[in-house]
Parts: C-alpha cells; sequence; structure tokens
C-alpha cells in the first residue's frame, strides 16, 4: 500500500491550499484516513482524519477550516497524510504513511 500527498507549496495570507492523498495498492478498505502534521523542532501532531462512515475529526487550531486559510505561521509544517487500511476481509488494520509534503504560510 502506498499514499501519495501532494499539493503542499507556499501560501500567502488569505490563500487557500488544497491537499490531497491517494492511497493505491491492494487492500480491503480503508477504515480511517488523515493528516498529521510536523513543524521544525516540535512534535507531529494529528491535524484531521476521516473514518470510512464519514465521521471527521480534527484539531482545535484548525478546526471549521478546510483549506489552510489564515495567515498563521503555525500551520507552517510538513503535513503527512496516513491511512488504517485492512488488508483483508476481517482483517487487522495497519497504518500506512505518505512521505509528507511541505507547506509554509508566509507573505
Amino acid at each position: 500500500v502506498q499514499l501519495q500527498a501532494s499539493g503542499g507549496g507556499l501560501v500567502q495570507p488569505g490563500e487557500s491550499l488544497r491537499l490531497s492523498c491517494v492511497a493505491s495498492g491492494t487492500f480491503f478498505s480503508i477504515s480511517v484516513m488523515g493528516w498529521y502534521r510536523q513543524a521544525p523542532d516540535k512534535q507531529r501532531e494529528l491535524v484531521a482524519r476521516v473514518t470510512s462512515d464519514g465521521a471527521i475529526n480534527s484539531a482545535d487550531s484548525v478546526k471549521g477550516r478546510f483549506t489552510i486559510s489564515r495567515d498563521n505561521a503555525k500551520d507552517t509544517a510538513v503535513y503527512y497524510c496516513y491511512a488504517q487500511v485492512i488488508k483483508t476481509y476481517m482483517g487487522p488494520e495497519f497504518r500506512y504513511w505518505g512521505s509528507g509534503t511541505q507547506v509554509t504560510v508566509s507573505s
């Protein structure tokens, strides 16, 4: 299973940025898919995730925002997509990570 993240880049205040993550390979289903981010000298933190039945959880710092649209230096980080993958029917879940995409918020 591979996860390909894309859409990162440099954004200016007021601009929007859309991150995408695509899963490929052979598997039965994906139970959860989401994003973590890691800023320099900080621990990786969960940004948002969505379950297979559509439930969404997001960090308070980004709650209510579908794209990063505010001038907030705290949003600058490497964003990693992940997926909880079930490879076979009734099988266990495995977590897979994408390679990360850099998002920089700067004027």
